[in-house]
């Protein structure tokens, strides 16, 4: 038997590879994790201690003699194997050599085809590998041909290992001469016939006389070679005997090549991010991440794997405690056959069932609230258990909220029949992803079909190749980690340059929230340029975000191109950028500026953070002439009316043009034009219907909750609020009612007809929920803690985690209000003539 190093069907232990297995076979390769284990080699051995494969005992005594002469044998097997895979690489190194000597001689002439510098560094140290692996090969190649069990060789080994200098160089330059060659390729015509085919002369006993290689493919060989020659030394140490002549040089070499494996281990990303196809090519790992698949009507979580020439998807496999996690590939599409569906296609693809927000809404409440448990339990020094148990449900809700708040649909299609469709909750990933696949399929690539062993192959080494490890769910983030942000984040969005030509043009603003991202805002379209000057303010509110994201897309105003897909966005992504929020660097009165570059696109923008304790405060104004800050009962004395004229005239101007707006009240408006507006009615300036009349709608709709946060008092009173948390937490239908309604009666008379005004507003706006997605359970998400958050000194004895604020007191805000906006019309005489009065002690 032969065994060939330089091939996957050699595992780590000299065992043949099992004979194909069949279509759907759980058995899978076991990948070592270790950092000598090149990543393609299965080594199934070690499961099973430290077997060998069978050999031929003829002629071999038997006990303690016979496993001596077996190890003996099987160490020639393991040299011979290694002596051909030696081979082939000094021919690989060869073919790679071949072109320098000609590209060196034209570069001095008048036309060259690559520069001196770029034929340095394409080739950088390729002669000094070569030379050594050259004299390494003729002085090991006669020792293994004329064989004798005393022939020593453990001293070329050692002067191999002490070379590895030379790899060190090679490797730090790895990334910059295959980013050169890449370019040359792209620039050259010549250069690039001469790189896609290299000619590696095939062994000398072999049929084949050469095989055609592209230079990328064969720049990777050096870094998997020293993986290989580590592999090597670890077999022939297992049999060689302790008393055999090379034992401690042997030992001495593995030491050295293992220590330099591991320096280099965290450096070489191709080397982590590439497994070897079955025909020798390397393939790399481009992109991983979890995603989720809509497959036969429902959904499942998915981790994706984006390889150089195929697109493969996998679920993670449950294993027993203790064993290696494995992957099961769920199916994959070669990049040479994978299309995405245009618009006008995605009519047939399945109709997505959307969660109503007001779910995923409950969802994060419960996970907030199990937050809270969590640190208390931490605080109380509670029991670990309990502490398990809790994330375990935490992880289970997080899971839930991870799988069903998508919707955003990603279509993929092989042109030889089948469809998948992922949902993503941002178009930030859908680009990401989309980007990624069409820059790969720019090369010349072509479709395959994988055998199962291929396959196996592949799928094993995801696990080993993968850069997302864990579900993005806070419950898998270490203790340690930052919780992220609780509070209002405000972005200024000032500018944008770099754009090639004239364009319609606006941002959108993401941030992260539960472990997936939400769009909060988006800038008005400036039309017709290509330096867009927005500087438009906004406030959004942050749930543990760690990140904000800024998209600019070009609008599109042509109705043809319009999606039957409701959540699918036309508009064109010109470009996307990716912050992380600092808390330090927020976390200051001033204001912080930045700019995020994106494909050539400049956005420049500033933003500062108001943590959330602070922005519970309600601070009264000073001047009692405006609105804003001032008390309602003064407000409508002053005014001579029920309710304020501020709230009357915005809820008039949504209705008239806004209510059928997508996220009205949801959606932040401007805040510059909040500002603007606040200003105007401060003044009870004569101009004030015009203005509405030309302002963005979001802008009113938020000057209006900005009204409602400013009172000095909540609508719903500091004196009723502990009445309020306790008859929503009434289970008995009939005593809530009673206590709810007479918690209304209890209100003063200016309070309680602009809360019944708003309520009926709020209602109409819910009924238009197809068209503007504002459910009353959402309208009841933005409102309730507007309308029933206490003013400071109420709020002290509240206040202790900004997370737990949001758990336990907001859950409770948001359903009261959602109490009543459920509730039959209420009316305020109806209110006022019953008599039934309780205590409000409840």
């Amino acid at each position: 038997a032969d065994f060939n190093y330089g091939a996957d069907e050699y595992d780590a232990e000299g065992n043949e590879e099992p004979k194909a297995l069949p279509e759907g076979s759980e058995t899978m390769p076991y990948i070592d994790e270790s950092p000598t284990m090149s990543p393609q080699l299965s080594a199934r051995g070690q499961e099973s201690g430290d077997s060998v494969s069978p050999t031929p005992t003829d002629g071999l005594s038997t006990g303690g003699e016979r496993d001596a002469g077996k190890g003996l044998e099987m160490r020639k097997l393991v040299l011979s194997g290694f002596l051909a895979s030696e081979e082939i690489y000094i021919n690989q190194l060869e073919a790679l050599l071949l072109p320098m000597k000609p590209l060196k001689a034209t570069a001095t002439t008048s036309q060259p085809v690559l520069t001196l510098q770029q034929i340095e560094t394409i080739f950088y140290k390729i002669q000094d590998i070569y030379e050594i692996h050259k004299e390494f090969y003729d002085s090991l190649c006669p020792k293994v041909q004329q064989w004798d069990s005393n022939v020593t060789m453990g001293h070329l080994f050692q002067k191999l290992a002490s070379q590895l200098g030379v790899y060190k160089a090679f490797v730090d330059n790895y990334k910059i001469a295959l980013e050169t060659a890449e370019k040359c390729s792209q620039s050259n015509y010549q250069f690039q016939k001469i790189s896609e085919e290299l000619k590696v002369k095939g062994p000398k006993d072999s049929k084949e006389s050469h095989t055609s290689v592209t230079m990328e493919a064969l720049l990777y060989k050096p870094i998997d070679r020293v993986t290989r020659s580590t592999l090597v030394l670890h077999d022939l140490l297992k049999h060689t005997p302790a008393d055999h002549p090379d034992y401690p040089l042997l030992q001495d070499a593995l030491r050295i090549s293992q220590n330099f494996l591991s320096s280099i281990n965290e450096d070489i990303d191709p080397r982590r991010t590439a497994v070897t196809t079955p025909k020798g090519e390397t393939r790399q790992l481009v992109k991983d991440g979890f995603l989720v698949e809509l497959s036969e009507g429902s959904r499942k979580l998915r981790h994706v794997f984006l390889f150089t020439d195929v697109l493969l998807c996998a679920k993670l496999k449950k294993t027993a405690v203790g064993k290696h996690q494995q992957y099961d590939c769920k199916w994959y599409v070669p990049l040479a056959d994978l299309v995405f569906p245009s618009p006008e296609e995605s009519e047939h693809c399945p109709q997505v069932h959307v969660i109503p927000d007001h779910e995923l809404e409950d969802m994060k409440m419960k996970i907030s609230a199990i937050k809270s448990e969590v640190q208390k339990e931490k605080a109380n020094k509670g029991q670990s258990r309990a502490i398990e148990r809790l994330k375990k449900k935490m992880f289970e809700n997080e899971f839930w909220l991870l799988l069903n708040s998508p919707a955003i649909p990603f279509r993929i299609h092989n042109r030889n029949g089948k469809s998948y469709l992922f949902l993503l909750s941002s178009d930030y990933e859908r680009s990401e992803w989309r980007e990624a696949i069409q820059k790969l399929q720019k090369k010349d690539l072509q479709a395959f079909v994988l055998s199962s062993v291929e396959l196996q192959v592949l799928t094993g080494s995801c696990f080993k190749l993968r850069t997302v490890h864990n579900i993005p769910v806070t419950s898998n983030k270490d203790d340690d980690e930052s919780p992220g942000l609780y509070g209002f984040l405000h972005v200024i969005v000032h500018s944008a340059k770099g754009f090639k030509q004239s364009a319609n043009l606006y941002c959108t603003l993401e941030v992260d929230s539960f472990g997936y991202f939400v769009s909060k805002a988006k800038t008005r379209v400036f039309r017709d340029t290509t330096e867009p000057q927005w500087n438009e303010e906004f406030e959004i509110e942050l749930e543990g975000s760690q990140s904000l994201r800024i998209l600019c897309y070009e609008k599109c105003y042509d109705k043809t191109k319009l999606n039957k897909d409701n959540n699918e966005i036309v508009d064109k992504i010109m470009g996307k950028g990716q912050i992380q929020l600092d808390p330090q660097a927020v976390q200051t009165k001033n204001w912080h500026m930045d700019v995020i570059e994106m494909n050539g696109i400049k956005v420049e923008f500033s933003m500062k953070f108001t943590s959330r304790d602070m922005s519970l405060k309600r601070t009264p104004s000073k001047k009692q002439t405006g609105v804003f800050g001032v008390k309602i009962s003064v407000v409508t004395k002053r005014e001579r009316s029920k309710v304020p004229y501020i709230v009357r005239q915005c809820i008039e101007e949504v209705e008239k043009r806004g209510i059928e707006e997508v996220g009205i009240y949801r959606i932040s408006g401007v805040a510059t034009d909040i500002q603007a507006l606040k200003a105007v009615f401060d003044a009870n300036n004569k101009d004030i219907l015009v203005m509405l009349s030309d302002m963005d709608i979001n802008a009113i709709a938020g000057t209006l909750k900005l009204y409602f946060r400013e009172l000095p008092e909540p609508l719903l009173t500091d004196r009723l609020y502990p009445a309020f948390m306790e008859g929503i937490a009434l289970s008995d239908p009939a005593a809530k009612e009673n206590c709810m309604m007479h918690l209304l009666r209890s209100l003063p008379d200016p309070n309680l007809i602009t809360f019944l005004f708003l309520l009926e507003h709020l209602k109409r706006v819910a009924e238009k929920e197809p068209i503007n997605k504002m459910s009353l359970h959402n309208l009841a998400t933005v409102f309730g803690p507007t309308l029933l958050r206490p003013s400071e000194g109420e709020s002290k004895g509240h206040l202790t985690l900004a997370s737990d604020i949001w758990s336990h007191d907001v859950m409770a805000q948001v359903q009261v209000l959602l109490y009543y906006l459920q509730h039959p019309p209420i009316s305020f005489t109806e209110l006022k003539r019953n008599t039934l009065y309780f205590s409000t002690d409840v």
